[in-house]
């Protein structure tokens, strides 16, 4: 919107050039710069400053406003998290946090965070079996899973490997686990409570028919007695054929 000085300029510039081209004498705003008299000059310098005013106390408003709109964002940040901003979490990491706050898992299996809470998407799994081969009349021993889940989780299956070097069936010596609800038999509906106990059965029945290390599964389909020994040999700490297995429990 004009104000009243901005239009008695322009209505003043526009009749000079008007009046200066019915003379011929105007062809240019630089000509008529020039032709203005001592009084009109005086004018326009009023003028200008006048605008020169307005804009730097528009732009002192403008600054005004920014500085209050990022201290009232800092005052919402520090009241919901201390002055830390807060991470928007996404729908897998809500789903997940859902599934561990309902597991109910036996007394053999514990969860744990090794890089604290605040990562849900990362954790270990440890397991004690207390049945089947893998449980040793002296001590039980201690196999730890790793648990990478992804952000579109549960539409994807978490990703799991065996941190514990173990001579097992379906359990390769890279750590690699062969179950099938983490591969073609994952479903949404599934959860880690239900892989956990997928895990906790390969140790009370190992599985001989689906095999990722081949050479166990055919000592424990042919001689299951020497399965048992080869078992307790790795766990104990100790060579099995060519293969040495850490002590783990």
């Amino acid at each position: 919107m004009r104000t009243g000085k901005s239009t008695k300029l322009i209505d003043f510039v526009l009749t000079r050039r008007r009046e200066k081209a019915k003379r011929g004498l105007c062809h240019s705003w630089s000509f008529l710069i020039q032709s203005l008299t001592c009084s009109d000059l005086v004018f326009c310098n009023e003028i200008i400053n006048f605008f020169l005013k307005e804009v730097r106390e528009a732009e002192a408003m403008i600054g005004l406003f920014k500085v209050k709109e990022k201290q009232r964002e800092q005052a919402q940040n520090a009241s919901r998290g201390g002055g830390a901003s807060v991470k928007k979490q996404s729908a897998g990491e809500l789903r997940l946090h859902k599934d561990i706050s309902e597991l109910n898992l036996p007394s053999s299996c514990t969860i744990s965070f090794p890089d604290g809470k605040d990562d849900l998407m990362n954790f270990e799994v440890s397991i004690k079996p207390d049945d089947g081969y893998y449980q040793l009349s002296v001590d039980n021993g201690t196999f730890v899973f790793t648990f990478q889940v992804s952000p579109v989780y549960p539409h994807e299956a978490p990703k799991v490997k065996c941190k514990t070097k173990v001579y097992h069936p379906n359990i390769d010596l890279e750590g690699n686990v062969c179950l099938n609800i983490l591969r073609e038999d994952w479903k949404p509906v599934l959860n880690i409570n239900t892989v956990i106990y997928g895990l906790f059965h390969l140790f009370t029945e190992p599985n001989s028919e689906d095999p990722l290390n081949h050479d166990a599964a055919q000592v424990l389909r042919d001689n299951p007695k020497l399965f048992e020994t080869n078992v307790r040999r790795a766990m104990t700490g100790g060579y099995v054929g060519q293969t040495f297995f850490p002590r783990c429990i």
